[in-house]
């Protein structure tokens, strides 16, 4: 019973809760973040610094690698010395999309790296693209 004619009205609240909503996605967000870095495919080279905008390569991408010692890879396989060219093309001929993202450690030659762009040009790759690492200011 109401006393002086007040009564006691609580109904549904119909707001909504965001706080664990924004918990989740900021956990997410720190997940994703730490991930991130892990996923790159390839091998591990010693890149040199350039002053370039960040760009990331595509999922489908191919990455031509060459180490401090000379060797080749496409993504994380060895290339026999001379069958990049015929291993692009294999590979290149049913994709619409011709990009391959080169990797090159600081310590190969100069002219190796040529030489491999000239292989990857040579096998029908429309897209070269150097994956540099930021220059320190």
């Amino acid at each position: 019973m109401a006393m002086g004619g007040q009564s006691n009205n609580r109904g549904v609240m119909a707001e909504i809760n965001v706080t664990p909503l924004v918990d989740v996605m900021l956990v997410l967000l720190v997940i994703f973040m730490v991930t991130a870095p892990m996923m790159q495919q390839g091998v591990q080279v010693n890149l040199p610094k350039a002053d370039t905008k960040a760009m990331t390569p595509a999922e489908e991408s191919v990455v031509v690698s060459v180490d401090k010692g000379g060797k080749v890879f496409i993504d994380k396989d060895e290339v026999p010395a001379g069958e990049l060219r015929k291993r692009l093309s294999d590979l290149f001929a049913t994709r619409a999309k011709k990009e391959v993202f080169l990797k090159a450690d600081a310590g190969v030659p100069y002219g190796e790296v040529v030489r491999t762009m000239a292989d990857i040009k040579g096998a029908g790759i429309e897209r070269l693209g150097m994956v540099t690492e930021p220059a320190a200011k």
